[in-house]
């Protein structure tokens, strides 16, 4: 019988100590901070840090950058210890902080349709996701769930991760639909804005790896 593949999970957007306590209890393995004003996830470094502290080794750190410029990455680091940098910028801009700061650089690829899909990946790992709708004022998912027929079939050479709209109850559908290897969630496991829910990082990170997929 060919052995089940492990899905990578990713929880984003984390801001307080019990939200972090159960991405590390329950085997999250990348555990993202939002460094964003315009985000109701945004932390400081100082935040970051102290919660980084609860799980040392127990997770990688992710930090969400938008737009950044060096100064801004610089000034985070000098607090928060973070093993990955998520940005939003292009892929020349994604390559030059790769560069500079010497970590692992996921770098943030919204779409609409499969015409948009990545060819190559200039950095460490794409994050695939919806499009931000027009009138959206931060960019990411939004809580907004891609066309997962878009994506199936689609084996790019490169690392991946898919996003937006992924909850507990629709998050294995979603791996089978499309092969994810990693799967990246914010709003769907939070009770309210930037406060998660222990309970749904539990059953979200479940279902993830038991979902059918070979």
């Amino acid at each position: 019988m060919p052995q089940r593949l492990h899905t990578g999970v990713k929880i984003c957007g984390l801001t307080e100590e019990a939200g972090f306590d159960a991405c590390v209890e329950h085997g999250a393995d990348w555990i993202g901070f939002v460094f964003f004003d315009r985000s109701p996830r945004c932390v400081t470094p100082q935040q970051a840090a102290r919660l980084a502290s609860r799980g040392v080794g127990q997770a990688r750190t992710v930090g969400l950058f938008v737009h950044p410029r060096d100064e801004d990455i610089a000034r985070v680091l000098d607090h928060a210890a973070l093993d990955v940098l998520q940005i939003y910028a292009s892929d020349e801009r994604a390559q030059q902080v790769a560069q500079i700061f010497g970590l692992p650089v996921w770098l943030s690829f919204p779409v609409a349709g499969a015409a948009d899909l990545p060819a190559s990946c200039p950095v460490q790992k794409m994050l695939i996701e919806p499009r931000p709708p027009k009138e959206a004022t931060r960019p990411g998912g939004n809580a907004q769930k891609l066309d997962w027929s878009m994506l199936a079939g689609w084996k790019p050479l490169f690392p991946w991760m898919l996003a937006g709209g992924l909850r507990v109850n629709n998050v294995a559908e979603a791996i089978r639909i499309t092969g994810a290897p990693d799967v990246d969630v914010s709003s769907g496991v939070e009770s309210a804005p930037g406060v998660k829910d222990p309970a749904l990082i539990a059953q979200f990170v479940r279902n993830a790896r038991q979902a059918n997929r070979v």
